[in-house]
């Protein structure tokens, strides 16, 4: 079953200009940044209480924020919710009807597996799962 909500991811052109606007607007830094190859982002990650806020810039013109900013812009991508077992919500979810993006969980950022629902099932909200990886 889904837990808190572990983020809101937000797509934005330049992430060195979205952490200054974070930054003011939070009245803090980011708290993490790092660079997700498989997904060509970088992300930078702020605390906002017990909130954290994604912010993902696409690296290459082919990556997926890319493609998401050039036909919605810039705004909020994606809501994660934190699972304790992201195969068995995987499975659940796929027996209720929805479309999975990932069958199998792939590494994310913040040392994460994550997987996706597309939106088609979900009111247009890109729902991402997030399980911390136990190393």
């Amino acid at each position: 079953m889904f837990g808190k909500i572990e983020h809101l991811g937000i797509a934005v052109k330049n992430l060195k200009e979205a952490n200054e606007t974070y930054s003011r607007l939070l009245g803090r830094k980011p708290y993490k940044t790092e660079t997700v190859a498989s997904e060509s982002v970088d992300t930078s990650f702020f605390k906002s209480g017990d909130n954290k806020i994604e912010l993902l810039a696409a690296t290459s013109d082919d990556s997926t924020i890319a493609a998401y900013i050039k036909k919605r812009g810039e705004g909020i991508h994606h809501i994660a919710f934190a699972v304790k077992d992201i195969k068995a919500e995987l499975l659940r979810l796929e027996k209720e009807g929805f479309q999975i993006l990932n069958k199998e969980p792939k590494r994310g950022a913040d040392n994460k597996w994550v997987a996706f629902v597309h939106p088609k099932g979900t009111k247009g909200v890109l729902i991402e799962l997030c399980q911390e990886i136990a190393e």
